[in-house]
């Protein structure tokens, strides 16, 4: 339960060097608690700890390229260096933050501060001001007051001065000019700008933002001493924000709000909403919507913008011309909610699109069923799939040359992560690494070597390199294991599938005893977060359940852990298969998944437990309490029991919002069924949980209270939050979860 202090600390945040021939990465391989950079080189094969001080003149932060590849800055701490000749320039210090914006191929660079973009010249030596936002309004005359008024109607001295004011302001306007226009916000925040043809279009898209009523929770053991209360997320059904967006013309001074008016769906409402009496099926305004720009074309003749609907039903990708005029290019719509790899079932969060030339754009969509990759091409309004078959593109990025895709995927199997290039023009998908696992690859500068980080089922994350081509070789690079974690049998879970009750095949990892150690009984684990994948071939995020499964199968238990219904890597009808009913089909996957355990492997109908943790203890929860007697016992830690106290991103998408779709959250809610606990039940769960908070329980323990329900007990953890970071607190918790399932499950 110490976990990585036991296992061994796994190296993470791979960057190459610019001149590809060595790369960073940071390792606690001490176990000191001290996480530190390394080096390795890939001529010598030398891997080399770096001090502190060693990596001020080293991008081992990432650096930021030209488009034309020949410039090359990094940014160490709030200093920008350009690297010329293997030895570095400083070119810009802010003590305050800034990000780069761009850098352009003469190496002049620009920077945004705050709301502005600023333009660093490096031939001419300049620092310039290139937008002007101003959070406020544009000035206008006021009004006076009645005693301004009077002052200038019985003093001469008054309406003199007033007179000089008003010349002077003529004066102003007659001679004194901005050196740029000023744009103004209206006391809005802005999100984002975009800048072109040396500043005659700025693109922006200015928001506002709600006050949100928040919630609190209570921290009782801290250093002050006294029970202290703290503000977290609001809970859901919360007002959505507004978004604008504008192009500025600066011929003319003006802004111009972008019309979305002629976007396919733009006004269609969603139809669960009939279920509630509402025969009317557009609305009277478009749907509220959030902008995300995924940059110019090269002639900066179009932006790319991506569109989504608040509702998170809609995702339009679109291309703005520099008249201001917007034109749609894809329209993806969902009954359920727009997510899947590349796409994002956040709208709040882009997802993957970009220009591969000035004419051709890609972006992802799940219009066959699985997320995969499309192209557009701008001039014959033609589109293209570039990947095809029952399966997911992770994640996808552009080679240099733009020729050719970087590409993760699960081809072979779902529960891999696979790596292949795309050649764009012929669509031939090439097998770079293919072995079972997940393979996080990260590409050379010159495309001609891989550093990766791959695991197995039970082997942790190491990193490893290669060249770049294909069926390459992976040769390891690190060893985070202590000598404790290797010393013990690992189990390697099998991966199986199997048919649920409605004929959808249902992935899930089995750990099986050793025939003399078989107990008969058996227990599920169910897996948190929902839409997250755990039967799959690679070192789990879950490593202390991966570990406790093992336990549990060395004293003789059948361990399943399951991806159920919403699970990741299964497409957009097993993704979207909970709409409107949380405890529904992912519910029924763990039923079925308990028949297939008395089926097929001998297990003992009345011997059955389940647990889990986040969605996990959800399901645990409706498990016991809408289908009593069909298992023995369930722990539930850090559960959700009533889906309207929980946050506003995640609900809404799978339920709607408790004032428009009561029903969804009624029938998907534990605490509506706890007259029904007969099975022992106990609920374990952080006191200063933030996310899923402890009021959850606290209010389910009063219907088992006023229900009169014996079988169940709550064990509150006073410094913890949602996910515990005690050991101490994690072996307590899973040491009452063991004697939970040894006491019930081994009854005689």
């Amino acid at each position: 339960m110490t976990g990585n202090d036991f296992i061994g600390h796994q190296p993470e945040n791979i960057q190459w060097a610019p001149d590809s021939k060595s790369f960073y990465f940071t390792w606690d391989k001490e176990n000191t608690g001290i996480t530190t950079y390394y080096e390795y080189t890939l001529k010598s094969g030398e891997l080399k700890k770096l001090e502190p001080g060693n990596t001020t003149a080293l991008p081992v932060d990432g650096h930021f390229r030209s488009e034309n590849w020949q410039k090359i800055f990094y940014r160490k701490d709030q200093t920008l260096y350009e690297l010329q000749e293997n030895r570095l320039v400083l070119v810009f210090n802010y003590l305050k933050y800034y990000s780069v914006y761009k850098v352009d191929n003469d190496g002049n660079v620009i920077v945004q501060i705050e709301d502005n973009l600023y333009r660093l010249d490096r031939k001419l030596g300049q620092y310039n001001q290139i937008t002007n936002f101003i959070k406020g309004s544009k000035s206008t005359d006021v009004p006076k007051s009645y005693l301004e008024d009077q002052q200038e109607e019985l003093f001469d001295y008054v309406k003199q001065q007033n007179k000089k004011t008003e010349i002077r302001k003529k004066e102003r306007e007659l001679y004194h000019k901005d050196y740029y226009q000023s744009i103004y916000l209206n006391d809005r925040s802005l999100d984002w700008v975009e800048y072109a043809n040396g500043g005659t279009k700025v693109i922006y898209e200015s928001s506002n933002y709600p006050k949100d009523e928040t919630t609190d929770y209570m921290s009782y053991v801290n250093s002050s001493g006294h029970a202290t209360a703290r503000k977290a997320r609001s809970k859901v059904g919360k007002k959505d924000p507004d978004h604008m967006l504008y192009i500025h013309h600066t011929f003319n001074d003006s802004s111009q709000l972008v019309d979305i008016s002629l976007l396919e769906g733009i006004y269609n409402k969603p139809l669960y909403l009939k279920e509630y009496g509402d025969t009317v099926s557009k609305l009277s305004q478009p749907k509220n919507v959030i902008y995300h720009s995924h940059g110019f074309n090269s002639d900066h003749s179009y932006l790319l913008i991506e569109i989504k609907s608040y509702d998170n039903k809609d995702r339009w990708i679109t291309i703005l011309d520099m008249e201001g005029n917007l034109h749609q290019i894809d329209h993806q719509h969902d009954e359920a909610w727009i997510g899947g790899p590349g796409i994002s079932g956040w709208n709040m969060v882009p997802g993957n699109c970009g220009w591969i030339n000035n004419t051709n754009l890609f972006y992802q969509s799940e219009e066959s069923g699985y997320s995969h990759l499309y192209s557009f091409n701008t001039s014959n309004q033609k589109k293209d799939q570039l990947t095809n078959g029952q399966f997911e593109i992770h994640e996808a990025w552009l080679s240099k040359d733009k020729s050719r895709f970087f590409i993760s995927a699960n081809k072979n199997h779902p529960g891999n992560r696979e790596f292949y290039t795309l050649e764009i023009a012929s669509k031939k998908l090439t097998s770079i690494l293919t072995t079972e696992g997940n393979h996080e690859v990260s590409v050379s500068p010159d495309e001609k070597y891989l550093a990766v980080r791959y695991s197995y089922k039970n082997k942790p994350w190491e990193i490893y390199t290669c060249p770049l081509k294909e069926n390459t070789v992976l040769k390891q690079v690190t060893d985070s294991r202590s000598e404790k974690f290797k010393s013990h049998n690992w189990i390697d879970p099998q991966v199986i599938s199997y048919k649920a009750s409605d004929g959808v095949d249902v992935h899930a990892r089995l750990y099986t005893p050793n025939n003399e150690l078989k107990n008969g009984a058996a227990v599920i684990f169910v897996h948190g977060a929902g839409y997250l994948q755990n039967a799959h071939n690679w070192w789990s995020d879950y490593y202390r359940e991966y570990m406790f499964n093992n336990l549990l199968a060395e004293k003789g238990f059948t361990v399943l852990d399951i991806d159920y219904r919403a699970s990741k890597g299964y497409g957009r009808d097993f993704r979207t298969g909970i709409y409107r009913f949380m405890g529904g089909k992912d519910l029924s996957d763990h039923l079925d998944g308990r028949q297939l355990l008395i089926d097929q492997y001998n297990i003992d109908p009345e011997r059955i437990g389940i647990y889990g943790g986040s969605y996990g203890g959800f399901i645990t929860l409706m498990a016991l309490l809408t289908e009593p007697g069909k298992f023995k016992c369930g722990a539930a830690l850090r559960s959700v029991t009533d889906w309207a106290h929980y946050n506003h991103e995640y609900t809404s998408n799978i339920l709607n919002t408790p004032e428009t779709d009561s029903i969804a959250f009624r029938k998907s809610s534990p605490i509506y069924y706890a007259e029904n606990l007969q099975d022992r039940l106990i609920m374990l769960h952080g006191i200063v949980d933030d996310n899923v908070q402890y009021q959850d329980v606290v209010r389910l323990s009063q219907r088992f209270i006023e229900l009169g329900k014996k079988n169940w007990d709550l064990t509150g953890y006073p410094v913890e939050a949602h996910g515990f970071r005690e050991s101490s607190s994690w072996t307590d918790e899973y040491r009452r979860i063991l004697e939970l399932f040894e006491t019930e499950l081994l009854k005689n």
